[in-house]
């Protein structure tokens, strides 16, 4: 989890979403598993790519905005960690960290514990 001051210092110099997209900073996928043993690239790169689970670094203008589509309001919040669908957004990388944009109805959940979450 990011403190106050990190969390800062992750959204500057990031792109600010527009319309209705999120900006999703991605954990960092660890060299070495549990038990010690080194993840190769290739693995580490497949990770990457199919997280489901990522930090909410900013918000859109427009996200949550249709109380047709979402009646109770925002599904989240800047500083929330959530869950949304494997493979979905616009990826980029800034610094060797991964980030996404995605679509406000892409969030599924939020995440109380994100370390005590991994991919089935």
């Amino acid at each position: 989890m990011y403190t106050a001051t990190e969390f800062e210092e992750l959204a500057n110099g990031l792109p600010m979403p527009k319309g209705y997209r999120i900006l999703i900073a991605l954990p960092e996928v660890q060299e070495k598993t549990a038990g010690g043993i080194i993840r190769p690239d290739d693995l580490r790169k497949k990770e990457e790519t199919a997280s489901m689970l990522g930090l909410v670094i900013g918000m859109g203008p427009d996200c949550y905005a249709d109380e047709g589509r979402f009646p109770s309001g925002a599904y989240c919040k800047p500083g929330d960690y959530v869950i949304f669908r494997s493979y979905s957004g616009t990826r980029f990388k800034v610094k060797g960290r991964e980030y996404r944009l995605i679509n406000d109805d892409t969030v599924e959940g939020v995440v109380a514990d994100p370390t005590a979450f991994e991919r089935a």
